[in-house]
């Protein structure tokens, strides 16, 4: 495989490379079984996934959707803090890697030492096998490390930590245990769950933890105050668009070659960031000659700004602002 591919890229080739020896109709009757598990409650000394056929069916159906939720984590991260760049990183419930991929393309040219804890050795071994299918360097040399997720984990000191879609699969006491061993071992934490309710709450939960631990939250919120949603009320989440490859398609059952994925996260750090001054919570909404942006502001506000044609490159920017840009746009994550 071409080391020099973008790493999104390599994961599509990758993941078809090594899903080719699985017939298609036990991937789909596995996926159909995650799906029912990820739907209900899973006690944490079950692992979901269980077996290779598990595992692969996960990396097909969770990997492409996962590796772009936390890629624009760390892009809004990387934005915050331009300078910094981590020496190591442990990816906690790391799986089959899909926040190491993302990680070792955001600091491509100085990618750090990497360490994925799981407790499943299935997804840890397939981990393993699409690292050395990618060609990456940084993901070649990654440890691949088995370790319970739970209260009882301990971590040597790192600079990046990163917890994606892991907290749904915890107790609160885990949780709670798992955020402030994260907390404590790092620089920065990023923490990514699902665009759901209930993924916003534990994020906000996660968030308070960071903030009382000592840490300072560089995205995406523009400000380390309490979360100005009322709770129940509505929830923050983003979208990350996933290019679909045929094998993605065909484990999802759709036919567009895209799709959009929901998150909710939050970066903190201990070290000097800067967050935007205010990040875009919806989709902007164009207008005949204006667009309203949903925005939350510093010191923990919400607030819709309207953007007229009047306003010249201010409203070209507002047209062309995303949902969960910065604002304004000369402090775009960009």
């Amino acid at each position: 495989m071409n080391a020099t591919l973008p790493t999104a890229e390599a994961l599509r080739d990758a993941l078809a490379e090594l899903l080719a020896e699985q017939p298609p109709t036990q991937t789909a009757q596995a996926v159909e079984r995650l799906i029912a598990n990820y739907r209900g409650t899973t006690p944490t000394d079950a692992p979901v996934l269980r077996d290779r056929s598990d595992v692969a069916a996960y990396a097909a159906y969770r990997m492409p959707a996962t590796f772009e939720a936390v890629r624009s984590a760390l892009a809004a991260l990387r934005a915050a803090a331009p300078e910094w760049s981590p020496a190591t990183h442990t990816d906690i419930g790391g799986g089959t890697g899909s926040a190491s991929w993302a990680v070792a393309e955001a600091w491509e040219e100085d990618a750090p030492r990497t360490t994925v804890l799981d407790w499943a050795e299935p997804a840890l071994a397939l981990g393993r096998e699409l690292a050395v299918a990618s060609g990456v360097p940084a993901l070649l040399a990654a440890e691949w490390r088995r370790a319970r997720i739970s209260d009882a984990l301990r971590m040597e000191s790192t600079d990046l930590v990163t917890v994606s879609y892991v907290l749904k699969e915890l107790t609160p006491k885990d949780r709670a245990a798992v955020v402030t061993e994260a907390a404590r071992a790092a620089q920065a934490v990023v923490i990514v769950e699902p665009g759901t309710p209930d993924g916003y709450a534990r994020v906000i939960e996660a968030r308070d933890r960071l903030i009382a631990a000592g840490l300072t939250v560089a995205a995406p919120c523009p400000h380390s105050d309490a979360c100005p949603i009322e709770p129940g009320s509505d929830w923050c989440h983003f979208a990350a668009r996933v290019s679909r490859s045929s094998l993605h398609r065909q484990v999802k059952g759709g036919s567009l070659p895209y799709e959009d994925e929901k998150f909710s996260y939050v970066a903190a750090v201990r070290f000097p960031a800067t967050p935007a001054p205010a990040r875009v919570t919806r989709k902007p909404q164009i207008r005949k000659g204006l667009v309203l942006l949903e925005l939350c502001t510093q010191p923990g506000e919400l607030r819709r700004e309207t953007v007229t044609k009047r306003q010249g490159p201010l409203y070209k920017a507002a047209r062309d602002a995303e949902w969960g840009d910065a604002w304004p746009p000369d402090a775009s994550d960009g």
